[in-house]
């Protein structure tokens, strides 16, 4: 009987990935759990192993863009041909005239082939337009180049009235386009509402210091601050919670997303069971993540699971952070300055440090806000049981 090889899901938001290469041609016989395809989504890379013996049959070629779940292949019993029923669905759907350009679509199999030139197919896969969707001017009706461009070109969106002439038009796309669905995603979903505390850091950078020499591990203020996101989240665990339909899901442990900038974006990899961590421990776990995901390395496991995430922004003072659905609160740090602060009764120069903790609404009351960042408050500026 014919197993399906299905788009994996590779996080909580993929919803389509990229066929970007069979690993073995049509029909080679391979054995469970030996390498046959590398997918792509917009936050990582994966190599799709066999989960049975058989015959490998493609349902999709390579580049195609196909739908979460949805067949892309099927590993066949010796001399059994493959079910004619089961077609993968187009992840994306035509923009509509003047909306924003169309995004990749699943090329059609091998016995759907749309008549047209070589040339004109490369450039349709590189513009990320569906040939089938072009009218044929070349000779015996098929696709050329001129067709692609003059297909692309309509579809391009235009300025409002007055505005100028565009220097280039890039589409939203791969991670930014995933980014931006995400961020309008939150937005519209939630009451999100942030909350701002400054906070000193003095004697939690100095005892950092002092670790990272004695331990040899380098260790950033975002690892102290997780270690007392831990600590306080078991005091106020409504913040370590998500939101489902409408049910809260409450959780003991604490897997803390940590957002990482990329060059064409950003994610937001996990370390899990913080709260058994110590300082060190956490730093180089981020570390690790980190590394992987400049690199485009990380699990699919590395990028799910969150209940509460930070996101460092060190050149600000503060700002407001979106949260990662369907996590209720999000911790946001700014950087570190000196400043003059006022000590029983003195003007003294201190290490201050803004925090920004923004909660969903319907979830998170102020009072609750406020309960966790007097907390938080308490075991940055009396930082030695973080280093215990």
């Amino acid at each position: 009987m014919a197993v399906q090889i299905v788009m994996p899901r590779l996080g909580d938001f993929m919803t389509e990935g990229i066929v970007a290469r069979w690993a073995k041609s049509q029909g080679d016989a391979v054995s469970q759990g030996e390498l046959i395809a590398e997918i792509e989504s917009e936050k990582l890379n994966y190599e799709l192993e066999a989960t049975s013996d058989g015959f490998l049959h493609h349902a999709v070629d390579e580049g195609a863009t196909v739908g979460v779940d949805d067949v892309i292949g099927y590993l066949l019993a010796e001399g059994e041909e493959p079910p004619q029923a089961e077609q993968p669905t187009a992840a994306a759907t035509a923009s509509a005239p003047a909306a924003t350009p169309q995004r990749r679509t699943p090329r059609r199999g091998a016995d759907d082939v749309v008549p047209s030139t070589p040339g004109a197919r490369r450039l349709a896969a590189s513009l990320g337009v569906d040939i089938s969707q072009i009218t044929p001017t070349g000779p015996r009706g098929r696709v050329v180049d001129a067709d692609v461009r003059a297909y692309h070109e309509a579809q391009l969106p235009k300025p409002p009235p007055g505005m100028p002439e565009p220097s280039k038009i890039e589409p939203l796309s791969g991670m930014r386009r995933a980014i931006a669905q995400n961020m309008r995603g939150s937005l519209s979903g939630t009451a999100q509402l942030s909350y701002f505390l400054e906070v000193d850091v003095t004697e939690a950078q100095r005892l950092r210091r002092e670790v990272a020499r004695e331990s040899g591990v380098s260790i950033n203020m975002a690892s102290v601050l997780i270690r007392a996101c831990a600590e306080s989240l078991k005091r106020v665990p409504a913040l370590n919670s998500i939101l489902v339909g409408d049910n809260v899901m409450f959780f003991d442990e604490v897997n803390m997303g940590v957002a990482v900038a990329l060059d064409d974006g950003l994610i937001v990899p996990v370390l899990k069971g913080v709260q058994d961590m110590s300082v060190a421990q956490i730093a180089e776990g981020i570390q690790g993540l980190s590394e992987r995901a400049r690199a485009g390395e990380l699990s699919s496991s590395e990028i799910s699971g969150g209940t509460f995430t930070i996101s460092v922004l060190g050149v600000v003072d503060g700002f407001t952070p979106i949260l990662n659905p369907p996590q209720n609160a999000l911790l946001g740090v700014g950087r570190s300055v000196q400043k003059p602060v006022v000590r029983g009764g003195e003007v003294v120069i201190r290490e201050m440090m803004t925090l920004s903790l923004t909660g969903d609404h319907q979830v998170i009351d102020g009072a609750v806000a406020a309960s966790f960042f007097r907390r938080l408050q308490q075991m940055v500026e009396r930082p030695a049981s973080l280093f215990r």
